[in-house]
């Protein structure tokens, strides 16, 4: 791990002490709350219907788990194990995640650590390695390799397990889900370099190319993709057999953007997000909720004058891969960010702009009021704020008290309590969200 003690920062900003911070005001979107409360009851209906059985019994099967986070993870994980034992099978785990925990297979089982994937937990083995094995090209012009995690490839079959979801980087008929699974997570970090090198511009048709190679170069017996609802709970789970897989990650993907969680309001002019990760997000904060991102698709989503990022996630591993969107954060973020491994990350994806060190301040409240004095043309006492715990969680947050005025006659949203004023400890910091 390699931090940077930040020093404190003394600077003279003219009018920061006319900044009056405006009284803030509890609020709740309310969206679609489908849920699957039964995981593996769910997960066993989904495995009828098809002969699994006669294709796993007796065989080594490689089961993929990402480093994206998924609520009941372990449980999905368990479930999946425990039917491929039941028919026969003598399951294994294998981390698919790219390049994330600093490209190393120690980092990879770190991540998976904290999501109660163990052997112990899971009561299979968890096996990590970045070796990898090139399996076939692509039909691009530099003929761009393709590869799979060497234990996979020396499984007997695959199960290809994960979330599906809008990318954050670009938009297509695929995006983040089974085929991103495939084609980058299992390629490991030499692969997921590869097909970074061509750019996300060339995503949406290279990652089902390279899905579509794997699939004939390697036994995927079936795939497990999941959806999330606005609350971050799963609404959906299905299981698909191999030839269905590519329909499959299209349907998810199609349902995946129908629940996806958005603000109901637009034209800020300070968002604060109180943490942002890997676990999150894989720019950190989402840019389909932010409207901040790397590439030009994102950019009507969402407008905010300032961005204010006060810290990471547990679940980040201090990764701070995105962190570079913020206008300004805090020294103590700053000072908790494992920067060998984000930069890492933002070299492999491409996406260097991801590890820059924003404008800091030594605290929350000379951070909130700087964001605010370098809003051109707004009255801070009817400044438009909204404040996130992060990106999945946007059915409870604080808005300004001129903010929530304006959302008065929005339909679904409610009013959870009176004007108040922010509440800073004494060394100036906020206390996080719940």
């Amino acid at each position: 791990m390699q931090k940077i003690d930040f020093p404190d920062i003394t600077i003279p900003i003219q009018g920061l002490d006319d900044v009056i911070l405006p009284d803030m005001v509890r609020i709740r979107q309310k969206f679609s709350s489908d849920r699957i409360t039964d995981i593996p009851g769910h997960l066993k209906k989904e495995f009828e219907g098809q002969d699994y059985a006669a294709l796993v019994s007796g065989k080594r099967i490689a089961v993929t788990v990402g480093s994206r986070g998924i609520p009941d993870n372990a449980v999905i994980v368990r479930t999946i194990c425990e039917q491929l034992k039941e028919w026969g099978a003598s399951p294994f785990i294998v981390p698919a995640m790219g390049s994330h925990g600093g490209g190393t297979a120690e980092g990879n089982l770190e991540i998976l650590e904290g999501y109660g994937i163990t052997e112990e937990n899971i009561g299979v083995p968890v096996c990590a390695s970045m070796d990898v094995v090139q399996i076939g090209t692509l039909d691009d012009e530099a003929e761009t390799p393709v590869y799979c995690d060497r234990l996979a490839y020396e499984a007997d079959g695959i199960v290809v397990y994960n979330k599906v979801k809008p990318h954050t980087d670009f938009k297509g008929e695929h995006e983040s889900g089974l085929l991103k699974m495939m084609a980058i997570g299992l390629a490991k970090h030499k692969g997921c370099s590869q097909l970074h090198k061509r750019g996300f511009d060339t995503f949406a048709q290279n990652i089902p190319k390279a899905a579509e190679v794997f699939l004939q170069k390697m036994n995927v017996v079936f795939a497990v993709g999941v959806v999330q609802n606005a609350y971050d709970r799963i609404s959906d789970l299905k299981v698909y057999p191999h030839d269905e897989i590519i329909a499959g990650d299209a349907e998810l993907l199609r349902i995946a953007k129908e629940r996806f969680p958005r603000f109901r309001f637009d034209d800020i002019d300070v968002l604060v997000i109180d943490r942002i990760g890997k676990d999150i997000s894989g720019e950190g904060a989402d840019p389909n909720v932010t409207g901040r991102g790397f590439m030009p698709y994102f950019k009507d989503d969402f407008h905010t004058k300032r961005l204010f990022i006060r810290g990471l996630s547990e679940g980040s591993h201090h990764n701070a891969c995105g962190l570079g969107l913020a206008d300004i954060t805090t020294r103590r973020c700053l000072n908790s960010v494992d920067w060998e491994s984000t930069w890492v990350n933002v070299t492999t994806n491409l996406m260097i702009d991801g590890g820059k060190i924003p404008f800091y301040m030594n605290n929350d409240y000379d951070a909130l009021r700087t964001a605010l004095r370098t809003c051109p043309r707004i009255d801070y006492a009817k400044a438009r704020i909204a404040r996130i715990r992060d990106t999945l969680s946007l059915n409870e947050f604080e808005v300004s008290e001129a903010l929530a005025e304006s959302l008065k006659n929005v339909p679904d949203i409610e009013f959870l309590s009176e004007p108040y004023p922010l509440q800073f400890d004494e060394e100036g910091f906020l206390e996080d969200l719940s």
